[in-house]
């Protein structure tokens, strides 16, 4: 009573939430001191756990690095095949790569690496030049520091004579489609033509002949088979042929069976960009696509 007289009643109660709030804090601290706590700890486990995987894999690649040294037979370092976006870009590092004058070599390698190229990179590359006459034909791009030494194996073959400049030679249609241009897929048996602007296709004819398999099946002998065969091939090349001259785009890749693409483009007498053998399967519309896919493909090799 004398409490509510002078006041004290309500100052006590406060003094009682505030103590009991004091209390709230206080087990929170408590409890947030113990989490952290537990996280420095796994923290440090997982910093103890890290320093010990890299410990290993350092441990790893020296073995590795011991292993390879005593083989002695030089290796790729590293052989990815690109195309399109990743292709572009990487295209766009090496081009960007400036060095003094005439400490960039672009250069194509067919069967072997030319003798001046060989005098040239004797002390870059040293046994590792090997490795370039086992990627070729193929276009190489390497600095005189040794720092860059990669192998382009492109769709098209710029024949490019050892040019040494202060960067890479690198031209974008060697590697990725450019412009209107026309893409021929044909086999024994079927025909593809796509006609592109760069990446977009803006038309198409295709078709199937009715061409017998490769071994006869019975009731005609080997030889009149092969005959009956061999003009229904010319038949289907005939077809090819005419789809060819229609064509609108003068710049013409063929792709496909190697031996039939070298007699349609000799008896088509066709002048050509490039050609290559490709396994496109499928109906004439999915298996242009697949040798598109395949021909625009750059096998990139780090030697």
């Amino acid at each position: 009573m004398l409490d509510e007289l002078l006041g004290r009643a309500s100052l006590k109660a406060r003094i009682d939430e505030l103590e009991a709030e004091n209390e709230r804090l206080r087990e929170r601290y408590e409890a947030e001191s113990e989490r952290r706590s537990e996280a420095v700890t796994a923290r440090q486990d997982a910093e103890e756990k890290r320093n010990r995987l890299e410990d290993r894999i350092a441990q790893l690649e020296g073995e590795l690095e011991r292993v390879e040294a005593d083989d002695g037979d030089p290796t790729v370092r590293r052989r990815v095949d690109l195309r399109g976006a990743r292709l572009e870009e990487a295209l766009e590092r090496l081009r960007s790569i400036r060095t003094a004058s005439e400490g960039a070599l672009t250069a194509s390698v067919d069967d072997e690496v030319p003798g001046t190229v060989r005098e040239d990179l004797a002390d870059v590359l040293d046994a590792r030049i090997a490795l370039l006459e086992d990627a070729a034909p193929c276009l190489c791009c390497i600095d005189d520091a040794g720092l860059v030494s990669v192998a382009l194996e492109s769709p098209i073959d710029p024949a490019l004579e050892p040019t040494w400049d202060d960067r890479f030679d690198l031209e974008r249609e060697w590697f990725l489609p450019t412009g209107r241009h026309a893409l021929a897929l044909v086999r024994a048996d079927l025909f593809a033509l796509g006609v592109y602007e760069g990446d977009e296709r803006v038309d198409y004819r295709g078709f199937e002949s009715d061409v017998k398999g490769n071994h006869s099946k019975g009731g005609f002998s080997q030889a009149r088979f092969e005959r009956i065969r061999d003009d229904q091939i010319d038949d289907h090349l005939d077809r090819c042929r005419e789809v060819l001259a229609e064509r609108d785009a003068d710049r013409l890749y063929v792709v496909g069976q190697r031996g039939v693409v070298d007699t349609l483009v000799e008896e088509a007498d066709l002048e050509t960009a490039a050609t290559a053998a490709v396994d496109a399967t499928g109906d004439p519309k999915a298996a242009l696509e697949d040798a598109r896919r395949s021909f625009w493909t750059t096998t990139l090799t780090v030697v």
